[in-house]
C-alpha cells in the first residue's frame, strides 16, 4: 500500500495558511486534511466549505474533508463542490452509513468512514466493500495536540487483516515516534497536525516524516 502524509491544517496559523499549504505540498505531502467540526458531534466549531474552496486553487494536492458533524450527508455536496475528492464521515454520526458511502460513490467522491476510540471495528466491517478508506481515531476527536492512544493499534491491525488493500488512516498524536508504530500495525495514511504546526521548519519536518513513510 502507498504510504501518504495527510497534514491537517487545524492547528496552523490561519493568517498564513496559504503559504503553509504550499509548503506542505511542495515538501512531499500529497493530501491536505480538513477537520470540519460543527459544535455538536464534537464541541469545537472550525470552518465550512467556503474556506476549503478558497484554497483549492493554491495546490493540486488531494483535498479530504473529515466531517466531525451530525447529519454529515447534508455537507457532502458542498464539500465535493469545494474540491474535496475524498469525504470521511463518522460511523457514530449516522444510522445509514452504508447508504452514505453509496451516495458519495454516486457523486464520484472517494468515501471514507471514521471510528472514535470507543467504537469497535465491528461498526465498520459491513462497510469495507463500499468505502475506500477507514480512519481510525488515535485520539478523542475535537482538539489538536492530544496524546496518541496505543489501544487504537489493535483496530488498525484487525482492519488490515480483513482488507489487505484498503487505505487505513490514523488521526491524532502522529509524530516521528508514533508514525512507525502505526505503520507497523497496518496504517498507510497519516494525519499530522500539531507536530507540523509546531515545527521550526515546516518543510524540514514534512520531509522527515515523509522519510519515515517511504
Amino acid at each position: 500500500m502507498t504510504c501518504d502524509l495527510a497534514p491537517s491544517i487545524l492547528s496552523f496559523d490561519l493568517t498564513n495558511l496559504r503559504e503553509s499549504v504550499v509548503t506542505l505540498a511542495t515538501s512531499g505531502a500529497r493530501i491536505i486534511h480538513f477537520d470540519v467540526m460543527d459544535g455538536q458531534f464534537v464541541p469545537p466549531i472550525t470552518f465550512g466549505d467556503a474556506y476549503v474552496k478558497s484554497l483549492r486553487s493554491v495546490v493540486g494536492s488531494l483535498f479530504e474533508a473529515h466531517l466531525m458533524v451530525q447529519t454529515p450527508e447534508r455537507q457532502f455536496e458542498a464539500f465535493a463542490a469545494a474540491g474535496c475528492k475524498r469525504i470521511i464521515f463518522h460511523a457514530e454520526a449516522t444510522v445509514h452509513a452504508y447508504r452514505l458511502a453509496q451516495s458519495l460513490a454516486s457523486m464520484g467522491v472517494e468515501a471514507g468512514v471514521a471510528i472514535n476510540p470507543g467504537t469497535p471495528v465491528e461498526a465498520v466491517e459491513p462497510l469495507l466493500d463500499v468505502v475506500q478508506l477507514v480512519l481510525v481515531m488515535t485520539v478523542n476527536p475535537g482538539w489538536g495536540g492530544q496524546s496518541f492512544l496505543p489501544s487504537a493499534l489493535a483496530k488498525v491491525a484487525h482492519i488490515r487483516k480483513l482488507r489487505p488493500n484498503i487505505d487505513i488512516e490514523v488521526d491524532g498524536g502522529i509524530d516521528p515516534k508514533t508514525l512507525p508504530i502505526a505503520r507497523e500495525a497496518g496504517a498507510n495514511v497519516f494525519v499530522v497536525g500539531s507536530h507540523f504546526a509546531r515545527a521550526e521548519s515546516l518543510s524540514a519536518s514534512v520531509q522527515e516524516m515523509a522519510g519515515l513513510c517511504a
